[in-house]
């Protein structure tokens, strides 16, 4: 009955609706016919057939080999006894089973399988290693599918480093038996068992979301689930303009992750400055009612780091925002910073007053932020001493001062109707440096005070 018993030999209980498990068995019997595939009865399949199949361009050799060991070392009713030599259709699908339907329990005895062929307990040192394989991985197949959206891939500057960087905020979640987490060199050497593997694949949803993304898509089985569809934002930027972004694609899913699934559709480019201008009144003009938006820079150390605005930015002399706000570092780490309560200085906007602070910031209070640009733009600051008091953010910046050259800004989700309004006003509308420098030659501005005109749409109404 059902897909228990579909082939000879298989008593497995698969997880996968009778039409999904068709397209396992229909891949199952492609690997298992190559010409390198194992000669046994019943049918299997061998690495080299994996390798010489269309996964093996799609996944990086280290990724398709602990994938494979996975496979081999796994049957329908946990681990295996002894090492197989081969991957047979029960392995095939149970491994499936677990790592894309399973529990976090399940998904666990795969992993540490995939990690170490003794199956655990296993070294911290071996774990990072699997999360750096894992996380390149995921650059690797969705580049190799074309499916980066628009952003880099591995293929730009310091990319490596970006790597590292996310398996190390992934494996910060990461507690040893005893529950304390991994901090420093000398966790490297401390044993991790199949518990604590399970505990942070539960409390990591990430760890499984990848390894989604390296099953899907390297092995182009069961088409891509919706999950896997918000992983990457679109990157969209005006026709004709030519950009070397600061965020490439993991750093685009790690910030993604963390925001509302509306916002992982498209990510829209309202700034840069070596598009735009090194200019306050460009950022200010481009940036204002345009909805939720991720501001980052980079200092001249290299830092690379911003801020997250879950509000449209207004141009005004108090603060605004709210507790869906977020600072956050994408160089040297990743690291999100939310906030602790202790205050509602979440957002800051401010030009061409006289007497308090001029330029855009988020968290702390004035002349002391937790991310500072000032409004003689280029200039900025992160003040944290311990820690910012409204994110609890430590400074993100090489130096407490800092300058930059490099700053974007990008409108997550779809456009807001204050944005749709905004292509019918005019420049002294929407960009305030216009306005200022009308007023010191002496101009009036002639249209001020007037009425809009609506469109034929209300007028008819």
């Amino acid at each position: 009955m059902g897909n228990s018993k579909s082939h000879s030999g298989r008593t497995c209980c698969s997880q996968f609706l009778p039409e999904e498990q068709a397209e396992i068995d229909r891949l199952f019997d492609a690997l298992s016919s190559q010409k390198d595939g194992a000669e046994t009865s019943p049918r299997s399949f061998s690495l080299k057939a994996l390798q010489q199949s269309h996964v093996g361009e799609a996944l990086p050799p280290e990724m398709l080999a602990r994938l494979y060991d996975g496979m081999r070392q796994v049957c329908g009713t946990g681990p295996a006894q002894g090492s197989c030599q081969s991957v047979s259709r029960e392995q095939f699908t149970v491994s499936l089973s677990h790592l894309l339907r399973g529990s976090s329990e399940e998904r666990s005895v795969v992993i540490l399988k995939m990690i170490s062929a003794s199956g655990g307990p296993v070294k911290a040192r071996e774990v990072r290693k699997f999360t750096e394989d894992l996380v390149g991985s995921v650059v690797h197949v969705l580049s190799h599918r074309q499916e980066l959206r628009g952003w880099a891939g591995k293929e730009a500057p310091g990319a490596p480093a970006r790597t590292q960087a996310l398996a190390a905020q992934l494996l910060s979640e990461l507690k040893l038996p005893g529950g304390e987490r991994l901090q420093g060199p000398q966790w490297l050497e401390g044993n991790c068992d199949r518990a604590a593997i399970e505990d942070w694949v539960f409390r990591v949803p990430r760890v499984a979301m990848f390894l989604s993304v390296v099953v899907h898509r390297g092995l182009l089985v069961l088409g891509v689930p919706p999950d896997l569809a918000m992983l990457v934002p679109e990157r969209q930027v005006e026709p004709g303009q030519e950009l070397t972004s600061l965020l490439d694609v993991l750093a685009v899913i790690f910030l993604s992750s963390h925001l509302a699934p509306r916002q992982r559709h498209c990510w829209r480019l309202l700034f840069a400055s070596h598009l735009h201008g090194q200019s306050f009144s460009q950022l200010c003009g481009r940036v204002t009612h345009r909805g939720p938006c991720l501001a980052l820079l980079e200092d001249r150390s290299g830092h690379v780091f911003g801020g997250f605005a879950s509000c449209s930015w207004e141009v005004k002399p108090q603060f605004q925002g709210d507790n869906k706000c977020f600072l956050f570092s994408i160089a040297p780490s990743m690291a999100v910073y939310t906030p602790t309560g202790y205050n509602d200085h979440y957002m800051y906007l401010n030009h061409s007053q006289q007497t308090i602070p001029n330029g855009l910031g988020m968290g702390g209070q004035h002349s002391y932020f937790g991310l500072w640009v000032d409004a003689d733009f280029g200039n900025g600051h992160s003040k944290a001493k311990p820690t910012c008091t409204t994110y609890d953010s430590p400074q993100l910046s090489a130096e407490e001062d800092f300058r930059f050259e490099k700053m974007e800004v990008w409108a997550v989700g779809e456009p807001v109707e204050s944005e749709l309004a905004k292509g019918k006003k005019s420049v002294l509308d929407v960009d305030p440096g216009a306005q200022i420098l009308l007023e010191a030659t002496g101009w009036t501005r002639q249209s001020a005070g007037f009425p809009e005109i609506p469109d034929s749409h209300s007028a008819d109404q």
